[in-house]
């Protein structure tokens, strides 16, 4: 069988910066800078910690795990000369008393490995061998970059995420520990991995939002298996629906008009689950596209909607 591809260069973070310090920028909040976080199941990558105006270690704050990092707070970085917007606009949530206290920890994607990094490892094991071996050796980001530059590793990230990088950042920052203080968020594949973390580890993550969620997997929806394998996968691991939230979203333009067809499958095992409007959302945003700047117009939504007290 053979898959089409749809050569799109619209996945957002493809392209990583190889700035070493935070750019001159109006700072919003306070950074934490931790270069090269050495991990034994990932390689190695920047984290950033974001910490709001007025950071008390005599209080404890939740906790925001970000994937793709290097394009949340400064666009005078990015590849594309956008960003999230992350600090602004959380700041402006926390100030209004909108949302709780909270400290993000953007974890920077590892450039060539970010699509092994993010797409959700049990659901890809669960593909027909052809796919597999399609998307392992043939599928192409573009004409001279593959879209696996090594094996699916998901699981392996995730094990970075809850046994590495969460232990540091509770015991050197002012953290409430818990599942329902601790949440995950991305956009795009880091919206698949946001929603294969909060699966897997049900026990850490009590909330995730998955802006522009790449349900194709590729790029591509004929003849794809993809999208069906992980609604396969939500609807035997959603965690419980009374101590969890989880958000969805996804524009019309772009990439984005993709999803128009896969995200109400998914919203359908939503509803099969057991979710329903406190603890769970998805919205279309019409004339959005696959972008930094529509992933920070809309920010504020799952931001209340996982945070709000």
């Amino acid at each position: 069988m053979k898959y089409s591809i749809l050569l799109l260069a619209l996945l957002a973070g493809c392209i990583s910066t190889n700035k070493e310090k935070m750019a001159q920028k109006n700072v919003v909040g306070t950074f934490e800078r931790i270069e090269k976080f050495h991990s034994d199941y990932i390689s190695s990558r920047t984290v950033d910690i974001w910490l709001p105006n007025g950071y008390d270690k005599g209080k404890k704050y939740a906790v925001l795990y970000m994937h793709d990092g290097q394009m949340l707070f400064d666009s005078t970085t990015t590849w594309n000369g956008q960003e999230w917007s992350v600090d602004e606009t959380l700041q402006q949530l926390i100030d209004e008393d909108q949302v709780r206290e909270t400290i993000v920890v953007a974890i920077w994607n590892g450039g060539e490995t970010r699509h092994a990094d993010y797409f959700p490892q049990k659901p890809f094991e669960a593909l027909p061998d052809e796919m597999r071996k399609y998307l392992i050796d043939e599928a192409q980001r573009n004409e001279e970059t593959a879209l696996f530059a090594t094996d699916v590793r998901s699981d392996d990230y995730l094990k970075f995420i809850v046994e590495e990088l969460k232990p540091y950042v509770d015991s050197h920052f002012s953290t409430l520990t818990n599942r329902e203080n601790t949440f995950v968020a991305g956009s795009s594949m880091g919206g698949l991995i946001s929603m294969y973390a909060i699966c897997e580890y049900p026990q850490v993550f009590g909330g995730a939002a998955c802006l522009s969620t790449h349900w194709p997997g590729t790029f591509a929806i004929e003849n794809n298996p993809i999208p069906e394998q992980f609604a396969t996968y939500m609807r035997n691991n959603l965690p419980d629906p009374q101590t969890h939230k989880i958000y969805f979203d996804y524009g019309t333009e772009t990439l984005d008009a993709m999803y128009q067809e896969l995200q109400p499958k998914i919203d359908s095992v939503m509803v099969e689950s057991g979710y329903d409007s406190a603890n769970w959302m998805t919205r279309k945003f019409e004339g959005h596209d696959h972008s930094e700047r529509s992933w920070q117009s809309r920010l504020h939504i799952p931001l209340k909607f996982l945070l709000g007290s």
